[in-house]
């Protein structure tokens, strides 16, 4: 056990720590995963696992050169793991999806470079840090989220989608709608369409807070007595 023990430990790359450190940062991606996957996130248990070996195994490359090659005993053994960390910047932009007017995969893709750096540790043989740190990251999915929810219940944040007939120049009637039926208007976006119709079709989706009981209803019928409203839409904000 004792030199089980010294060769997972060893500063030095061997074949039982580098087996023992990728088995470790899999276990670690994998339960990182799990919640994702659970909350319907598309990154799962795969990916999360594949990320958090994928950055040990840079780790391990990056002390292994200049342990093995006398020509870079000088070399700089974290310059291989560094590029793990804006590399997987492109994982996490792939993870974001943008979604007129929303924002989904925040979250994960924070997870995908939390996981990546826990990989690292694990790599450089930092265990109890990993471990902790993987820890900490279910906390912060599971009773965090709980507790924000609990913290925000009865102020929910939707998106409305009014589609009208004609090229919108001032919206304020429509915010003074909202205002009416008490809806906190947090953001707006507009997109015009030209070639639908002769006076051309505007979109705008509207970022709101409202109340747990706000009567929708009421305020979709008084936006559409203005007229001109082709389509309006309500849905809740894309968990990240």
């Amino acid at each position: 056990m004792e030199s089980f023990l010294e060769l997972i430990n060893d500063p030095n790359v061997n074949i039982y720590g580098a087996l023992f450190k990728l088995l470790l940062s899999l276990i670690l991606g994998a339960i990182v995963g799990f919640e994702r996957r659970h909350k319907g996130q598309i990154a799962g248990m795969r990916t999360f696992a594949l990320i958090c070996m994928g950055a040990t195994l840079a780790m391990l490359v990056s002390i292994y050169i200049p342990q093995e090659y006398m020509g870079l005993k000088n070399g700089d053994p974290g310059r291989i793991a560094a590029q793990v960390i804006s590399g997987i910047g492109f994982l996490g932009a792939g993870a974001i999806i943008q979604m007129k007017g929303s924002v989904r995969g925040l979250t994960t893709a924070a997870g995908i470079w939390m996981t990546a750096c826990i990989g690292l540790a694990v790599g450089a043989g930092m265990y109890t840090i990993s471990i902790v740190a993987g820890l900490l990251i279910i906390f912060v999915l599971m009773a965090l989220e709980l507790a924000e929810k609990h913290l925000l219940k009865g102020n929910e944040q939707k998106i409305v989608r009014l589609k009208v007939d004609h090229i919108v120049t001032d919206s304020s009637e429509y915010r003074k709608c909202f205002k009416l039926y008490k809806v906190h208007v947090s953001d707006e976006f507009l997109r015009y369409n030209y070639t639908e119709g002769n006076s051309g079709v505007t979109t705008i989706n509207y970022m709101v807070r409202s109340r747990e009981h706000t009567d929708f209803v009421g305020l979709f019928n008084k936006i559409h007595e203005m007229g001109g409203v082709l389509s309006l839409t309500l849905t809740n904000e894309m968990n990240n």
